[in-house]
């Protein structure tokens, strides 16, 4: 058995892999829900309550003999924690949507720097971004800081005593050079630390060793792409496509072997995040079902996702809207926020609640449609086939709209594309497979994947 613990911005699974006749067979052994915490007019993830479901749904394994060979974790990218000398937290881990950026920013980030950190790290600008986050902690924080370590680096170090900073999620923090894919000192300095907080970078695969005697199991730690995106690209399985990751977030691009970074990706807003064995996601951060989640909590959970997919097949609503308005990354009420959207541009406004998902799933469709505009314009070349990983691409009224907006084939699958692409770089670096390719050619033996054309 392998296990993927895939921990996301609303739940986390230990989802276990086993090959049964030359195919992967997924099983999941542990959900629990994650959510950030208003505490002080801040936003913070619950880093011990995460390390306690990480260790529960080990158990759970356990509990059913199902006893894991390697275990990897996933997380979303850019948050982070800091030790000091005592290996003791020296903060809450800021959520990535917390404010506290804002003042940083507005002081020490004004346009023409915002390029010059564009050329240097090809990493687009997100106000979350960890160099601002960093920049932003307090100095007496940071005097005594000794060790930074990403979520997924603090929850490995919990379970194995060992620090290290994953390759993938570091690059998202705008921190290393797009040239040496090392930190930079010019890039620390903005962010005020110094560069001994940071531990070894090592690639996804690598081997942290054992788990702690506590647990009483022979199981290897191994770091998949630990930033969830990097895994969720690992098991695109259409080759030379864009790939589509949806979920919480829509991250749309091309895997390619050499960054992209011109006036033209700068001004599109296009990253070059790492990849797994240094390739690179070019794409775009889109603001995703992150914005439907939040409607169906402001009615109270009292419909489903796929209810709400079949109230919008019965509303219709053309209207749309902009998904990637900051005004849409935290509000307080995203039903009331997208209503005044509408209002205040003097414009027909979603009446029902089947109408408000329709909107939402057609402003999506059409913002994929500019960003796959924007990403054939700058790589100068045109693709036919758009393959959907996640739990998103389970969404068919969706998967309908990308392809009739965009005129272009959608692939739709793996849903678990992020459990799936931890667990490549586990069987890999058990050399179960041989590498990334075979690793997708297992992939697409295993799962049924569905087609969508235009009509």
């Amino acid at each position: 058995y392998y296990l993927a613990i895939d921990i996301g911005a609303s739940s986390g699974r230990h989802i276990l892999c086993s090959i049964v006749e030359g195919k992967i067979v997924l099983e999941e052994m542990y959900r629990f829900s994650n959510n950030v915490s208003l505490k002080d007019g801040h936003y913070y993830w619950d880093i011990e309550y995460l390390y306690q479901e990480v260790v529960a749904g080990i158990k759970a394994c356990l509990k059913q003999n199902k006893i894991p060979k390697t275990l990897g974790i996933d997380t979303w990218a850019v948050d982070y924690t800091l030790l000091n000398q005592d290996d003791e937290r020296l903060n809450e881990v800021y959520a990535y949507r917390d404010n506290r950026v804002d003042q940083f920013i507005k002081d020490k980030v004004e346009a023409a720097k915002r390029e010059q950190l564009y050329q240097k790290t090809g990493i687009q600008f997100q106000k979350f971004n960890t160099i601002y986050q960093l920049g932003s902690d307090k100095p007496e924080i940071k005097n005594q800081a000794i060790d930074f370590l990403m979520v997924p680096d603090y929850l490995n170090y919990r379970l194995t005593g060992r620090k290290v900073n994953e390759y993938t999620n570091m690059s998202t923090t705008q921190l290393l050079n797009i040239e040496t894919n090392q930190l930079d000192q010019d890039l620390l300095k903005l962010a005020d630390v110094e560069a001994h907080l940071f531990k070894q970078m090592v690639m996804p695969g690598y081997d942290l060793g054992l788990i702690k005697e506590e647990f009483g199991i022979d199981c290897h730690v191994i770091v998949p792409a630990t930033h969830d995106t990097g895994s969720a690209y690992m098991a695109a399985i259409e080759e030379d496509s864009i790939i589509l990751s949806s979920g919480t977030w829509s991250l749309l691009g091309i895997e390619t072997r050499e960054p992209i970074v011109s006036e033209a990706s700068m001004k599109a807003n296009f990253t070059n995040e790492g990849g797994y064995d240094y390739r690179y996601r070019f794409l775009k951060n889109i603001m995703g079902l992150w914005i439907i989640q939040e409607v169906a909590r402001e009615f109270d959970g009292k419909h489903s996702f796929g209810e709400l997919v079949e109230m919008a097949r019965k509303n219709k609503f053309e209207g749309i809207f902009d998904v990637n308005d900051e005004r849409f990354l935290k509000p307080e009420n995203m039903v009331k926020e997208i209503i005044s959207c509408f209002e205040e541009r003097n414009e027909q406004v979603p009446t029902s609640t089947g109408q408000l998902a329709y909107c939402v799933y057609n402003s999506l469709a059409h913002s994929y449609k500019e960003a796959i505009n924007e990403l054939e314009s700058i790589t100068k070349r045109q693709y036919s086939t758009i393959n959907i990983i996640g739990g998103g691409c389970q969404n068919e009224l969706l998967n309908e709209m990308i392809a009739k907006v965009t005129r272009k084939k959608v692939i739709a699958g793996p849903v678990e594309a992020t459990a799936l692409g931890n667990i490549l770089a586990q069987l890999i670096s058990d050399k179960k497979v041989s590498d990334l390719q075979a690793g997708r050619a297992l992939i697409r033996k295993s799962f049924a994947i569905k087609e969508y054309k235009e009509n």
